[in-house]
């Protein structure tokens, strides 16, 4: 079977689901060009701010996506093979995924620009949103956690793999040449805040000017790395701080300085990563070597169904995502049917991220030393393999991949901390400047600790300490996505939407809380450790609480 035809086909499908299921929904949800939207009832000029929907996109769709949509793609290619992982992209993305970001994005404009769990208090009771909004300030406190230590050991540790094409027949990376480019482009990023916001130049120009300035970064990184291996014996721990120290002050400043142009250069990186990678992947058009599926058997205990869709969170369905649309996304909405491009619009962007990871992986025999590295490599080396086909230098283009997936980690870092944030001063009512500064150091607070905290797996290897419950970081997204649900489920019947609108919702909903239950229920039961089977079982019982708390309620309403 041809790689690129069976990408072209997805492209059209995405392409189709835009047009028309897209407007679907718009019309059924009665997205209203007059109304005014938060951003302007609201307006503050840090995080209430109007912007185009196209200088939004780029920002949303650099937020959204972070290592999921390439590392869940490949891992299940991995695991399940590249058959299941395809369709559940493919499908997953236009139907569950899209719609989930699209209703989420929605219902957050129609309750103030409030967060998933506000919808779910005006909707429930005071008691699930309490406990939902816990749940999901921890959850980002673990993503913070998590994709510091990714982002810190990609700015250490070196790529270097065999590969035809390179010189002596081995690509060599460096980290710290990553590093040193992603630093340039946050100044950079810096920079076109202030020149938009004082010089007001047309958005093609800014364009011109500050996205070449992205390649130069790219290029100059290398020949300038910051290696901080003389701080110590543990530079990626140094590298983690710094991190969270640029995510505390990112999150305080105003959206013009910092988030807006990082968003929309950010976008930019990962449109020409698409855009090149899709070109040379269609020209290549390489062989597909990995095995087609692997059946149904468990893979470390792990069985394709429910495990597939828990594996593949973002780049399909992710629960993520509507924190973004309900929490920065909302409060920069223009216009109401703008949530149309951004929101529904945005998530299949992502499901083409998930595609060319997809076919990084698909393109190599089974045996391939490449496949049993992480995630990050493979990407990079795919996607610099298919720039080469365009004529770019094999160690410019893998840098290129490598760093296209830590500004994907990279972007979404200090987007999680300005949620945490929101999600403090919402829970408190305390919506000062000073509630945003201490609700900043209160949600960094555990990842500043818990970063440098180690533990030792099951076979005596020293592992950070988060990794001990890492098995479950894509039940908790998807738990997330299918609570996310519940609450707009109710809104719709509370508000009398049409009924064809809530079967499209409601379906979803079902089939995600499904499969997120029964991945927990089976993670209790093959838990390796102690900690892991308490937070499952706890997860669980969240997941249930809520669900008997939303089928009451609707009871309640029908009865009343």
């Amino acid at each position: 079977m041809s790689l690129a035809l069976l990408v072209l086909s997805c492209l059209c499908v995405f392409l189709l689901a835009h047009r028309l299921y897209g407007r679907l929904l718009a019309r059924l949800f009665g997205l209203d060009p007059q109304a005014t939207t938060p951003a302007h009832s609201c307006r503050d000029g840090e995080d209430f701010v109007p912007t185009p929907r196209f200088y939004l996109l780029s920002q949303h769709f650099s937020a959204i996506s972070a290592a999921g949509p390439i590392a869940g793609p490949i891992l299940a290619a991995t695991m399940f093979g590249w058959v299941p992982a395809f369709w559940w992209i493919m499908l997953g993305c236009v139907f569950i995924g899209a719609m989930h970001d699209f209703a989420a994005l929605t219902g957050s404009l129609r309750h103030g620009a409030q967060s998933v769990a506000e919808v779910l208090k005006r909707n429930l009771n005071p008691r699930s949103y309490a406990v939902f909004t816990v749940y999901i300030w921890l959850a980002l406190v673990y993503v913070i956690i998590a994709f510091t230590d990714v982002t810190a050991r990609a700015f250490v540790e070196t790529l270097d793999v065999a590969l035809p094409g390179a010189t002596d027949g081995r690509l060599v990376v460096p980290g710290a040449g990553v590093a040193s480019s992603s630093m340039l482009y946050l100044g950079i990023s810096l920079l076109m805040g202030v020149v938009v916001r004082t010089l007001r130049p047309p958005l093609w120009l800014t364009t011109l000017v500050f996205v070449p300035a992205v390649g130069a970064a790219i290029w100059l990184g290398p020949q300038l790395p910051i290696d901080l291996r003389a701080n110590g014996d543990n530079p990626a721990l140094w590298w983690a701080w710094l991190i969270l120290g640029y995510c505390g002050v990112a999150s305080v400043l105003p959206m013009w300085l910092l988030l807006q142009p990082r968003g929309y250069l950010g976008g930019f990186f990962l449109y020409l990563t698409l855009g090149g990678g899709l070109l040379g992947l269609l020209l290549a058009n390489p062989a597909i070597q990995w095995p087609a599926s692997k059946g149904f058997e468990p893979v470390a205990g792990q069985p394709l169904l429910p495990f597939l869709f828990i594996t593949i969170a973002c780049g399909a369905c992710s629960g993520f995502h509507g924190l973004v649309c309900s929490g920065t996304t909302s409060k920069q909405i223009d216009r109401e049917p703008d949530a149309h491009l951004v929101g529904y619009g945005g998530m299949l962007l992502e499901g083409v991220v998930a595609l060319i990871a997809l076919a990084c992986v698909m393109m190599l025999p089974p045996d391939a030393a490449l496949a049993k590295q992480p995630p990050d490599k493979v990407f990079g080396v795919g996607v610099g393999n298919f720039l080469h086909e365009l004529g770019v230098p094999l160690q410019f283009a893998v840098t290129f991949g490598m760093l296209a997936f830590a500004t994907f980690v990279y972007d979404t870092l200090d987007v999680c901390t300005r949620l945490a944030r929101y999600l403090f001063t919402e829970f408190t009512g305390w919506r000062t400047r000073m509630a945003g500064v201490v609700g900043t150091i209160v949600s960094l607070g555990l990842p500043f600790w818990f970063v440098a905290q180690t533990a030792t797996d099951a076979r005596g290897n020293v592992i950070p300490a988060y990794r001990v419950i890492w098995p479950l970081f894509g039940s908790t997204n998807q738990l997330l996505a299918g609570l996310t649900l519940v609450g707009l489920s109710l809104w719709l019947c509370n508000s009398n939407k049409p009924v064809l609108l809530r079967w499209l919702v409601g379906v979803p909903m079902v089939f995600m809380m499904g499969m997120t239950i029964s991945a927990l229920v089976l993670q209790i039961a093959n838990a390796p450790n102690a900690l892991l089977c308490s937070v499952a079982a706890v997860l669980l019982v969240l997941a249930l609480w809520i669900t008997v708390e939303a089928v009451l309620s609707l009871l309640r309403r029908r009865g009343a």
